[in-house]
């Protein structure tokens, strides 16, 4: 099989992993090509709002296990095909050159054994660093099983590296993919989290420590595949963050590749609608200061498909409302909705020399057209934008409810 081939065949099975977000690097190169910015990568999008502005592709499609759920299974017919690690070079420096991509996002099906496979994406991303001088953006998927020693030396050359967790739970995991173990998902995720950790003391009292996975490392999860609720998937999200202090847990609607009995049946489109309200609830999570149970409950474990989390939250705790937004602290603003991190700042930040009005607030970034329902401005309501049409929302009819009720 030719180049032009391999990657046509390779890329595109490369979509399925989403856990491509390329902030929080610092690498800078004084001499080679490319760099990378704190800031991130600036991305495009491809229809289906997968992110393509690295170059993403498998470093190969024959994998030795039979995941379920996966395009790359072993039991799945099709065109098998394996680059070099010439081959993922000269790309990946051609592209670059060209404009093309900004950076490399390298994953791999298992080939043989973890370790063998790893070796060779080590191989790759060493060779960019060392021999091409190649300073952009790679993020590196971890192979579930690899030994210790490559997933060091991989991140001494990637700037982010990541693992996938696959499913919500280890009965899954079991059933729909019973190659893998979780021990050897969680294991690799303790060592990169804990050499992060061991780097950041060193930088304190060392002058010069390499850098180990400045980006940090992130995980994925397949919502839809097995029949976890969302309130169970959120709970196992906050306990990664905590325990590995991950960047992102990325969420990826199940999409059908295969009948299969154990799986959703094959013509189910993939559910992007709750993969979006997952994501929502995550960004409450992980930096709002929500918890998974505040949320949801036992009663009601899965997000509300027409209502954002926050919104869905305020409406069924109208004893926290109206916030005031010249006495509320940090965290009642946060629970606002049209209230994020940076009018949440502003607020504070303004209202240390005057009283913020309820002209003032649109300014500040707050998303009136969410929020007026739940605010007053030293006891005076916000008024509600005029251009909002009372009748024309079902969910703005819900919060006049609640300002009735109030």
């Amino acid at each position: 099989m030719d180049l032009e081939a391999k990657l046509a065949l390779l890329s595109a099975a490369a979509k399925y992993d989403v856990s491509c977000a390329s902030s929080g690097s610092r690498r800078s190169a004084r001499r080679g090509i490319g760099s990378t910015a704190v800031s991130g990568i600036c991305h495009t999008w491809s229809d289906d709002g997968r992110c393509i502005s690295l170059l993403k592709i498998l470093f190969s499609n024959r994998c030795a296990y039979d995941c379920a759920y996966c395009v790359c299974r072993a039991s799945r017919p099709g065109p098998r095909a394996t680059f070099t690690v010439d081959e993922v070079v000269r790309l990946t420096m051609e592209f670059y050159r060209r404009n093309y991509i900004e950076g490399l996002f390298l994953s791999s099906a298992v080939v043989g054994h973890p370790d063998a496979t790893m070796e060779q994406l080590v191989r790759v991303i060493e060779r960019l660093r060392r021999q091409e001088n190649f300073h952009g953006y790679i993020h590196l998927k971890t192979i579930p099983g690899a030994s210790v020693e490559w997933v060091r030396r991989a991140g001494l050359f990637a700037d982010r590296l990541s693992i996938n967790i696959e499913l919500p739970s280890e009965a899954s995991l079991r059933r729909l993919a019973p190659d893998k173990a979780r021990a050897d998902i969680l294991g690799p995720m303790q060592h990169i989290a804990e050499t992060i950790a061991e780097r950041r003391e060193d930088r304190r009292r060392l002058r010069r420590v390499p850098p180990f996975a400045p980006a940090g490392q992130s995980t994925q999860m397949i919502v839809g595949a097995s029949p976890e609720p969302d309130l169970q998937i959120l709970r196992l999200a906050r306990a990664l963050y905590r325990r590995f202090g991950l960047r992102r847990v990325y969420y990826s609607a199940y999409e059908p590749v295969a009948a299969d009995p154990r799986l959703p049946p094959p013509d189910q489109p993939p559910d992007r609608v709750r993969e979006h309200r997952l994501y929502e609830a995550d960004w409450l999570v992980r930096l709002y200061g929500f918890e998974p149970e505040e949320l949801l409950d036992e009663s009601c474990p899965n997000l509300d498909h027409e209502r954002d989390p926050k919104l869905a939250w305020a409406l069924r705790h109208p004893e926290r409302f109206p916030v005031d937004v010249n006495r509320a602290d940090r965290e009642e603003l946060l629970r606002v909705p049209g209230i994020g991190l940076k009018s949440a700042a502003r607020i504070l930040a303004t209202r240390r020399w005057a009283p913020v009005r309820p002209e003032d607030l649109a300014a500040l970034g707050v998303v009136v057209r969410r929020a007026w329902s739940f605010l007053e401005c030293s006891g005076r309501r916000v008024p509600p934008p005029l251009r909002v049409a009372r009748a024309a929302e079902p969910i703005r009819a819900t919060q006049l409810e609640l300002l009735d009720g109030l």
